[in-house]
C-alpha cells in the first residue's frame, strides 16, 4: 500500500517523490546537496500542496453560486484528496482527480484535474490541466505551494538568503487581513530585482505580487546550491513562511483570496478562470537545481 501511495523518479542528478495523497510533491533531493523540500515538520505539516479550486480564503469560507451557499475552506479540497495514478515510469508520473459527491457538496461543478511531474537535466517540471467535464462553465483558481528548505544549507543564516527576479519588480505588493486581500496595495520590499529574505518579512502572513513582471526567479544563498524557479500561465506569485522561518514557500498562483468585503457570486470573484464545457486549461511551473 505504501508503495502504491508514493512514486520515486530520478534523472541521475535530482530525485523526486510524489504521493497520491493530495497529488503532492513530497521530496526534491539533489545528489550533492541532499533534501531541498520542506519535510512537513511541526511548523507546517505539508510539503507542496495543490491549491484547487480556490487559492487563499473565501469570505466566511463560503462559495456563493446561483442563490446557494457552499462551505469551501482555504485553498480548496484537492490537497486533501486521494489522486489516482494514470502513468508512472522512472522519470515521470501523472495523477488525476475527478469530481464526486463529496466535491460537489462544496463545489457544485464537474471537473477533471490532471497533474504531471517529470524530471530531466536537473529540472523538475510540474504541469496542471483542468478539464471541464460538465455542461456549464467551470469557474476555478489554481495554485502551486512548494515549500523549500530555509536555510538551503546547514550553518547558513536565514538572513543570508535572497530571491533574484528575472527583471525589476517595482510594482506594489498585496497583503492579507484575516486571510482576505487588503484593499490597498503596499510599497514593495523588493530592491530592483532582489528581495532580501528574513523571517520578519512574513510576520503578517504572505507577501503577494499580484502583477509580477518576471516569469522566473533564483533562490540564492552563499555556499549553498541555487534553485531557479519559473512558471507559465500563472498570473500571481505568493511568498510565505511561518513566523521564524524554517521553510520558504514560492507559490505561482492563478487567483487569490477574496478581497475584504467581497460578497458576490463565485463566478464574479477576481482571479477566477472560466473554463467552457468540454474545454481545458493548462498552467505549470518548473524548478532547476544547481544553477549559477
Amino acid at each position: 500500500m505504501v508503495e502504491n501511495m508514493r512514486h520515486e523518479m530520478t534523472d541521475g542528478h535530482i530525485s523526486v517523490t510524489v504521493q497520491a495523497q493530495g497529488g503532492e510533491l513530497c521530496s526534491l533531493r539533489d545528489a550533492q546537496a541532499g533534501e531541498l523540500l520542506w519535510q512537513a515538520g511541526p511548523a507546517w505539516p505539508r510539503h507542496a500542496p495543490v491549491l484547487f479550486p480556490i487559492v487563499g480564503r473565501l469570505r466566511d469560507d463560503t462559495l456563493r453560486h446561483n442563490g446557494r451557499s457552499y462551505r469551501l475552506t482555504q485553498h480548496g479540497f484537492a490537497r486533501d484528496r486521494l489522486f489516482a495514478w494514470e502513468e508512472r515510469d522512472g522519470t515521470s508520473c501523472r495523477l488525476v482527480l475527478e469530481d464526486d459527491a463529496a466535491t460537489r457538496s462544496v463545489f457544485p461543478f464537474a471537473f477533471r484535474l490532471e497533474l504531471r511531474y517529470a524530471v530531466a537535466g536537473g529540472m523538475l517540471r510540474v504541469g496542471y490541466r483542468v478539464v471541464n467535464t460538465g455542461d456549464t462553465a467551470l469557474p476555478a483558481s489554481l495554485g502551486a505551494h512548494p515549500a523549500f528548505c530555509w536555510p538551503l544549507a546547514p550553518g547558513v543564516a536565514p538572513e543570508k538568503h535572497w530571491l533574484e527576479f528575472a527583471v525589476d519588480e517595482p510594482a506594489s505588493v498585496r497583503r492579507l487581513q484575516e486571510g482576505l486581500l487588503r484593499p490597498d496595495p503596499e510599497p514593495t520590499p523588493i530592491r530592483g530585482r532582489v528581495l532580501p529574505l528574513e523571517p520578519a518579512l512574513f510576520a503578517t502572513d504572505a507577501l503577494i505580487l499580484d502583477r509580477p513582471a518576471s516569469r522566473s526567479l533564483r533562490y540564492v544563498a552563499p555556499g549553498a546550491v541555487e534553485l531557479e524557479l519559473g512558471w507559465e500561465g500563472f498570473t500571481q506569485l505568493g511568498l510565505w513562511s511561518r513566523a521564524g522561518g524554517a521553510f520558504l514557500c514560492i507559490e505561482p498562483w492563478y487567483g487569490m483570496a477574496d478581497p475584504v468585503g467581497f460578497d458576490g457570486e463565485f463566478t464574479d470573484k477576481p482571479g477566477v478562470m472560466l473554463v467552457a464545457p468540454g474545454k481545458s486549461w493548462e498552467v505549470g511551473w518548473w524548478v532547476r537545481v544547481g544553477v549559477g
